[in-house]
Formats: C-alpha cells, structure tokens, sequence
C-alpha cells in the first residue's frame, strides 16, 4: 500500500508538472501570437503609408528614364489646314518683322492647332520660318540709313553687345527645351510676354505723345530752325555695301562659326559624356570674347551706341553686366519657346532710346545668327521635317519683305515711327494669349489623361 501511494503520488507530481510546463508553452505561444498581433497592424501601416510632399514632387517632376515626347509630323499635303496655317503664318512673319520680334508666338500656335504638330516639332518649325522671316528683313535693312543721322540703320555696336549673349542663351534654351514639361514653359510664357507687352505698350504711348508735340512744334516754326525734323518721316536709301562695316560683321561672323563648329562636332560625341560637356563648355569663351571686347570699349569711351544720337551713355560696369544678362535671357526663352530674342531684346532697346526703327533693324539682325543656329541645333536633334519647314521659311520670307515695305511706306506718309512699338505691344500680346491658351488646354489634357509631366532626361534619345 505503501508502495501504491508512492506511485501515485509520483503519477501525480509528473501530472502536476506536465500541466505546468503545458501551461508555460501555451503561456509563450500567447505572448508570440499578441507580439505578431501587436507588430501587424504596424507593417502593415508601414506599406499602406504614402510618401511625403516631397517624395511626390520629386516624382512628378522627375522619373528616371521616363519621356512623354511623342513627335507628331502631319503628311504635307493641299488642304484646308496648311492654306489656312500659310495665312495666319504670313500675317505672323508679317507683324513679327516690323516690330523685331520674329512672331514666334504666332507661329507655334498656328503650327499646333491649325496644321497639327506637337508642340515641341512646333517650337522647332517656328525658328525656321524665324529665320527665314529675319533673313528677309535684314536684307530689306540693309539698304536703309538711319532716320536722323548719317549711319546705317542697323547699330553695330548694340549687335555686337548682344548678339554673342543672345547666341549663347539660345543653346541654353535649345537643351532646356528638351527637358522642361510644357505647363512649365506656358506659365513662364504668360508672366514675361504680359509684363514687355504692357511695357511696349506704354512706351508706344509715350512716344505717340512727344511725335504729336514735335509735329506741332514743327507746324510753328520753321524747317530752318529744325532740320533734322524733316528728316524724320523717311529713311534715306543706299547701296547695300555702304551699310556693312566689315569689322564688325566679321566679329558676328567669327561667334556663328564659332558655334556652328562645337554644335556638328557635339554629333560625333556620346550625349552627356565628359565630350559632350567640354564641347558645350567651350560656346562660352567663344561668346563672351567678343561681348567683353565691346564691353571694354563702350566703358572706355572708345565706342558709342551712335544710334542715340546726341545722348550719350555713361556705361557702367552694373549697366554692361544687366545687359549681357538680359541678352543671356533673351536667347534662352528663344531657344526654349521658338520665338525670336527680339521679344526681350526689342522692348529692352527702346528702353535705352534707341528710335524704333532702330530697335526692329538691330534686334532682327541679331535674331539671324541665334535664329540660324538654334535651327542647326534642331535639325541635328531631328525636331522636324524638312520639306514642311523649307515650305513655311518661304512663306515667312515673302510676308516679312512684304510687311517691312507697307510699314515703311506708312510711317514715311504719318511720321510716326511709334507705329512699330504698337505693332510690336500688339504681336507680343497676342503670342501671350495664343501660346498661354494652347499651353493651358494641353496642360489640362495631360492631366486628364494621368501622362507624365515632369522634367525629360537630357540624356534619353526619343
């Protein structure tokens, strides 16, 4: 019996103990089952966050490797749309070429809803007739001296100021063209053409109000007392050569060459290797040598802008460095909207008070060379079709020439020169409200359509 207890009594310790040690395995299997239930919701937390402000601005603007540039070349052929487009685009090349701006911004919106481009092939067509329309008026200028004085109607010395800068801006704008997204470049658009159209308008005003005061001044006394005033309503016509000076033509030569040279070797390197980047490097000296050189002599003393006549400009230091930057500008919104330099470059002369006349001749001369090399660089990036660009340059030509010639017969009969400011307020506003609007609509169809609408890879071939 004795015995018999022990073992129960041995059975019972052992149960005892089996019911603990089941008790603590259940107690640890607990503790695991409530940790994992107390980390799930966290993981799970973890996964379903969304990323912060940044992080989606970061994404939006920019994804590696993605681009959103589709080329759209509509077949040439005689319909509706491309008699309707050679209209719109003469009337362009037309007002464009009197007030010195081009008429870039007619001419992209003409190309994008009327004849059907996308907007980048858009931008790229539109320097090509810039550069025809600018060709034409140069040309046409060339022949023409100077309202008041005995010069060339065309400044020299302001080209050579700005035309290096404007050159080198362009090439910035060609590449920011390539990466910026379109709504980017609508709301720049919008700001900067209200505020120099306002500005040309004003200035129009002002000149308006002092050409009706001289006319009655010229109404009291006589043409003895003020014979530069009768001067005013014509310009004299010479024989081209008369008007080229040489040296400086040959310095604006050497800037295009200069360019021309670093944009065809550029196709022979990889784009974005350590080349390509020494090869862009190298449009800077190129430009700045020659601005420097008439920076230097306009600060000496030894060069005038003889355009203004009489007034001469005390140039300073601060002054030549705002204009060089403001020439920079001007080509970088030509490169990166297609438009001329003018739209900058023309408002900016008058402000100096060079006479309008002046202003057009002096700001489309320069918009030859940045013109005729920002179209090299489209080409050489294949932005557009040839034969649709040859065709539109020769309707650009025609209208430019024709335009010029009414203009100047119409100022030669009013006297009132103030005409190509009005003009040129009238054409930078309308390119506001063309190019803002189609920027806007693609702005909205894009984001309808969830399409990407960040910034494009320099770097990635379309």
């Amino acid at each position: 019996m004795a015995q018999l207890g022990m073992n129960q009594r041995t059975l019972a310790t052992a149960a005892v103990c089996m019911v603990l040690l089941c008790l603590l395995v259940m107690n640890d299997v607990a503790s695991a089952e409530r940790s994992l239930k107390d980390k799930e919701p966290e993981v799970v937390f973890k996964r379903e966050m969304k990323p912060g402000v940044l992080a989606r601005i970061s994404h939006f603007l920019w994804q590696s490797g993605e681009s959103s540039y589709e080329p759209v070349w509509p077949d040439m052929k005689f319909d509706w749309r491309i008699i309707v487009g050679s209209i719109v685009g003469f009337f362009g090349a037309a007002l464009g070429s009197v007030g010195g701006v081009g008429g870039g911004g007619i001419f992209v919106p003409m190309l994008t809803l009327i004849i059907g481009f996308d907007p980048k092939s858009s931008t790229a067509i539109s320097k090509c007739m810039i550069m025809g329309a600018a060709g034409s008026t140069v040309y046409y200028n060339l022949r023409l001296r100077h309202p008041t004085l005995d010069m060339p109607l065309i400044d020299y010395d302001l080209a050579l100021l700005f035309q290096p800068m404007l050159m080198l801006g362009i090439s910035i704008g060609v590449a920011f063209n390539v990466m910026f997204a379109d709504w980017m470049v609508t709301i720049l658009l919008i700001i900067l053409f209200i505020g120099t159209s306002t500005k040309a308008l004003f200035k129009g005003i002002d000149t308006w109000k002092k050409e009706t005061m001289m006319k009655k001044v010229k109404i009291s006394m006589t043409q003895l007392l003020l014979p530069t005033l009768s001067k005013q309503p014509s310009i004299l016509q010479v024989p081209l050569l008369r008007n080229i000076y040489w040296k400086e033509l040959a310095l604006l030569l050497y800037v295009w060459v200069g360019f021309l040279i670093v944009q065809l070797v550029k196709t022979y390197v990889k784009t974005c290797s350590v080349a390509y980047w020494i090869l862009n490097a190298l449009q800077v000296p190129i430009a700045v040598s020659v601005t420097l050189f008439e920076a230097i002599c306009l600060y000496k003393g030894t060069r005038v802008v003889a355009s203004k006549g009489k007034e001469i400009t005390n140039w300073k230091l601060h002054m030549i460095f705002l204009y060089c930057c403001c020439g920079i500008i001007a080509g970088m919104v030509g490169g990166l909207l297609g438009l001329g330099g003018g739209f900058i470059l023309g408002p900016l002369f008058l402000e100096l008070g060079i006479p309008p006349q002046v202003a057009s001749a002096t700001s489309t001369f320069a918009m030859v060379f940045s013109s005729s090399m920002s179209v090299v660089q489209y080409y050489l990036l294949k932005r557009f079709p040839v034969p649709y660009a040859a065709y539109l340059v020769l309707v650009a030509t025609i209208a430019a020439f024709t335009g010029q010639h009414v203009v100047r017969k119409i100022i030669a009969l009013l006297g009132r020169a103030s005409i190509i400011i009005f003009i040129l307020a009238l054409t930078i506003f309308v390119s506001a409200i063309s190019l803002g609007g189609v920027g806007i609509a693609n702005m909205i169809e894009k984001l309808e359509n969830n399409e990407y609408m960040g910034f494009e890879n320099l770097c990635y071939k379309s």
